[in-house]
């Protein structure tokens, strides 16, 4: 049996411990986001744990508690001589402002969602099933919706749709867009909102996701424009759209082949279609190391190759499917442009056309 390197054993057990706070942090965060602790720290000022409770109508004990376990994480600021907690800026970008591009509320979501369908992931690990979209927890849906909106919010009108070649004018005029994937219907309000000379429609297979996307399209006034379907990406029948979008979605289909292929059917002889997926490195290799690769494996096996095994076909490319793939993929389909017209942190935008 090999020797132990010590100094290598230590720094395992300290990384693993960083990593077991930061789980463990998990349901304490939530409880704070939704009881409005981290808000409140943030709109009404510093306060000791007393003040806090008082603020909220909480139990000051469990709140006591809760603040010196975020203090410990690291998420608040704590001051031992006035004994109050109180937010700086930087953890006011990723706690209490929700149009922040580091908002990260629905990353603690989508964790406590892929804790509630572990034992249905193992189980497909025992017999090569897949796990339907949505039926891994109970409202995976809407965890994932709310991790991606704040990259949506600060990317899409900024800079991925004007990172497309002359799409911006045609937008601004009155296009036919398709958001394909759509979710809940977020993506296609922001382009709405944005473009209010075009019609948008947004496509998603799961009923329940298009039931929450027509209710925002509602509450933001603007289902005379836009309006959304439940129906598989490759059984769309509408065609002769300027522009299709597809934002973190593709990976999770279980024929993509198929799908692009549709897509290209879809679309004008001049228009274009913005696919949006995690950034990744070609070669596995390469994703080792990346704290954004080690976040996107794990909600892969979790969520993205269990939903793709459950469809027809399977092919699972998973969360890192990288650049060269998914090219593959659309060229295959018939699309004889495709390049990577912008990227960011988390995602990278390939525009592909006929």
């Amino acid at each position: 049996m090999p020797e132990v390197n010590p100094e290598t054993l230590d720094q395992l057990v300290g990384k693993m411990l960083g990593d077991l706070g930061g789980a463990f942090s998990v349901p304490t965060v939530r409880i704070g986001l939704r009881l409005g602790l981290f808000s409140s720290l943030h709109t009404d000022g510093p306060a000791t744990a007393e003040e806090l409770a008082s603020r909220l109508d909480l139990a000051e004990r469990y709140v006591r508690e809760w603040a010196m376990a975020q203090a410990t994480n690291g998420y608040v600021m704590f001051d031992a001589e006035s004994g109050r907690f109180s937010l700086s800026p930087e953890q006011a970008m990723i706690f209490a402002e929700k149009d922040s591009p580091l908002y990260l509320e629905g990353a603690f979501e989508l964790a406590a969602a892929m804790i509630e369908g572990e034992a249905k992931v193992e189980h497909g690990f025992r017999t090569g099933e897949g796990v339907a979209w949505g039926d891994s927890a109970n409202c995976l849906f809407c965890a994932v919706g709310a991790f991606f909106r704040p990259g949506y919010v600060n990317g899409i009108v900024q800079s991925w749709l004007p990172a497309l070649e002359g799409m911006l004018p045609r937008l601004e005029a009155g296009a036919a867009v398709a958001d394909v994937g759509c979710g809940v219907g977020f993506s296609t309000l922001i382009m709405a909102e944005a473009f209010p000379r075009s019609h948008f429609v947004g496509y998603d297979f799961h009923a329940p996701s298009i039931e929450q996307a027509n209710a925002h399209a509602k509450a933001h006034g603007l289902n005379d424009r836009v309006r959304f379907e439940a129906i598989p990406a490759k059984d769309i029948a509408e065609r002769d759209f300027d522009l299709i979008t597809m934002f973190d979605c593709l990976h999770d289909m279980g024929d993509p082949r198929g799908c692009a292929s549709h897509m290209h059917d879809l679309l004008k002889s001049d228009g274009a279609w913005m696919l949006v997926e995690p950034i990744a490195g070609d070669q596995p290799g390469e994703n080792i190391g990346s704290p954004v690769s080690r976040l996107f494996y794990n909600a892969s096996t979790m969520i993205c190759v269990p939903t793709s095994l459950a469809q027809d076909v399977g092919e699972a490319l998973g969360a890192q499917a990288g650049q060269d793939k998914l090219s593959e993929v659309l060229t295959e389909a018939g699309f004889s442009n495709v390049r990577r017209a912008t990227e960011g942190p988390f995602n990278m935008v390939l525009e592909a056309r006929h």
